[in-house]
């Protein structure tokens, strides 16, 4: 593994990870871009078995987004353009040529390669698992100010309550009263991985906002590569299906594949099938 900062044009630093063949060619990396409230460590696990999946000669890069481990905190105007902006700072360092985005790392790929559309950024191949994107209003967002004025307050089982029943709308956790999901979220935020989350939460406001605030349309993302691959975890909340099944509708020649045993940590986890699935898309 190597570790580097890169910088990027607003003077800030993004910390770097490369695995497998560090200095493969670009055409034989790719950049995973993680999700709200995780850190660069927690993927380490999922970008070691990609690499080696892909095999000798390629390489997987996976970085800290603003607000987290070595990065730069989260400039005063951040929103989705200072998520593509560093999109293209990493692709630059690296000379990668393929994109994996995770849950609202998938919002960063898909409206960074939007923008890169007929330009020399856009990706030969685009894959995103679980993409957290308000498409046609296929998120409902009414729960966000909510969780923002429990962050702000410093109550931090009452946002975790709010983001998980927003984020997870239908399922049994959804149904639990507040009251009691926060007294339990409250419990569980002070294991190891929910205190990194904790901490992650001023951040994490304001990227849910960046990619949820405004409903995007279908044919704003017809301009994806041809190649784009959507994925979905078969026991994912249904909102990422729903997402998934309309983007896929509106980009000509894209692929959409359900996780028969997928959920929506099945990245961060390694699950072996779906590491074997996407490093057989990008070696393909």
């Amino acid at each position: 593994m190597r570790e580097r900062e890169v910088p990027t044009p607003d003077g800030g630093k993004l910390a770097l990870y490369s695995y497998g063949s560090v200095d493969a060619p670009g055409e034989r990396r790719v950049v995973l871009i993680g999700g709200a409230f995780l850190t660069a460590l927690i993927y380490r696990p999922f970008s070691m078995a990609l690499s080696k999946g892909l095999g000798e000669g390629w390489a997987v890069d996976v970085y800290d987004r603003r607000g987290r481990g070595s990065s730069s905190e989260l400039p005063a105007n951040y929103s989705m353009d200072t998520e593509i902006a560093d999109v293209r700072s990493i692709l630059d360092a690296t000379g990668a040529r393929n994109l994996l985005g995770h849950s609202l790392g998938g919002s960063v790929a898909l409206n960074a390669v939007q923008e890169f559309a007929g330009t020399s950024y856009e990706p030969d191949k685009l894959a995103v698992y679980d993409a957290a994107v308000n498409i046609d209003g296929s998120m409902d967002t009414g729960w966000l100010d909510g969780f923002a004025q429990s962050v702000d307050s410093g109550n931090v089982g009452r946002a975790m309550a709010r983001m998980k029943r927003g984020m997870q709308p239908g399922t049994a956790l959804a149904r639990i009263p507040e009251p009691i999901l926060a007294g339990l979220m409250a419990l569980v935020s002070r294991t190891k991985v929910n205190k990194v989350l904790r901490g992650l939460m001023p951040t994490g406001v304001a990227e849910l906002k960046a990619a949820y605030d405004e409903a995007a349309h279908p044919r704003d993302f017809s301009v994806l590569p041809r190649s784009t691959r959507f994925i979905v975890g078969s026991k994912s909340p249904e909102y990422y299906k729903v997402t998934a099944e309309r983007l896929y509708a509106a980009v000509p020649g894209s692929t959409l594949v359900v996780s028969p045993k997928g959920f929506h940590g099945s990245i961060p986890a390694a699950v072996k099938e779906l590491v074997t699935d996407i490093s057989s898309y990008f070696k393909d």
